[in-house]
Formats: C-alpha cells, structure tokens, sequence
C-alpha cells in the first residue's frame, strides 16, 4: 500500500503592504514630515495683529510676500493642506474616489512585486498594460470629474489666503536673520520628502523596467 500523498502548496507571495520597501517609503514620509514640522514658527507669530498694515504698494506687497513666504514656508503649506483636507473631507465620495486612485497606484503598480503579474476576472495583465489603464484612469479622475475642480478650487483658495497674508503681514528685522535658515530647513524637508518617495520608487521591483 502507497503512503498517501501529502499536498505540497506553494508559499504565498507576500502582499505589497507587508514588503520592506513599502515600510520603508512609510518611515522616510513619517520622518520627513516631523522634520518639517520641526521648522515651522509659531501660530502666535503668523496671526500677530501688531504687525498687520496695508501695503502702501504693489511692489512693497510683493516684498511682503516673497519675505514672508520664506520665513512662513512650512505654516503656509500646513494651510493649503488642512484647506484640501476640508474640501475633501467635505465631499466624501471625492475623497473616496482620490484615495482608491492613490491606493490603485501603491498596490497594483509600484509595490507589486515584479513575479506577479495582475489578474483580474481571470485575465492577466502586463506591467505596460497596467501602467496604462492607471494613467488613463487618473486622467478620468483628474479632469473628467468633480475631484479635479475640487482640488484646482480649494488649491486656490489656499493661495489666495497665503498671498493676502503675506501681503498685508510686516515683515521684521529678523525675517533677513533667519530667511536662510528657515529657507533651507523647508528645502531640506522638501529634499527628504522627494528623497522618499523616488528611493521608494526605486526599492519597489522592476518599477523603471516597466516604463
């Protein structure tokens, strides 16, 4: 009598969340962000009525602008962030459809490992097939719905509360001090930031071979 055979199953792949290089794209983003918040000035400081004027110019508004962006970098793009946060979180079905979006890119394209090919309903898709439904795709979200004009409007808004801040906000003498630190805390953050994101990139398998 044979000895019965004992079934033998493949390992299972391990799942794009659970890989080394997304973890990692999550640390580098996570860091990137303390370090940013670690340059920003205080609240007190951006909203200080003693050194609210209006511009005698447009040029001294334009000044303005340009020294208070500099001092302001981090407080003003918190701004725009927590103004697209609103919006989206005020049009739910918005938000739903942009996180699937991003959430399609993460896992079907840039985390899939390379050996695994997609399929969906039983047909199996290449990397150049992929990567082209997703650019269409986002070309659909992007300018043929409601997220777009979403994110064009509340993208405007935000700019147009920064430039009217930096406007009519005085500058001080300690703008000139601290405009190079502060200017290069912001880049360096941005650096780290970009860093991430295309040493992510470049971790996930096969990902410039697919292009």
């Amino acid at each position: 009598m044979s000895s019965p055979t004992i079934p033998i199953s493949n390992p299972q792949t391990q799942s794009p969340i659970a890989t080394p290089a997304f973890r990692a794209f999550l640390s580098r983003i996570s860091t990137s962000i303390r370090q940013g918040f670690s340059q920003r000035r205080p609240w007190s400081e951006l909203i200080d009525r003693n050194y609210i004027a209006r511009p005698d110019s447009l040029s001294e508004a334009a000044t303005r602008i340009r020294k208070n962006l500099s001092y302001f970098k981090v407080n003003y793009i918190t701004l725009l962030a927590l103004i697209l946060a609103f919006s989206l979180l005020s049009h739910p079905l918005s938000l739903i459809v942009l996180l699937s979006l991003l959430a399609s890119w993460i896992f079907l394209y840039l985390f899939r490992p390379s050996d695994q090919p997609l399929v969906i309903l039983g047909r199996s898709f290449s990397d150049r097939e992929t990567l082209g439904i997703l650019v269409v795709s986002t070309i659909v979200v992007i300018f043929l719905t409601s997220v777009g004009s979403l994110l064009i409007s509340a993208s405007m808004v935000g700019f147009a509360l920064v430039c009217a801040h930096g406007a009519f906000r005085v500058p001080e003498d300690l703008f000139l001090d601290d405009q190079e630190p502060a200017s290069a805390g912001l880049l360096s953050f941005l650096g780290v930031t970009s860093t991430s994101a295309a040493a992510a990139a470049a971790a996930a398998p096969a990902v410039a071979a697919r292009v």
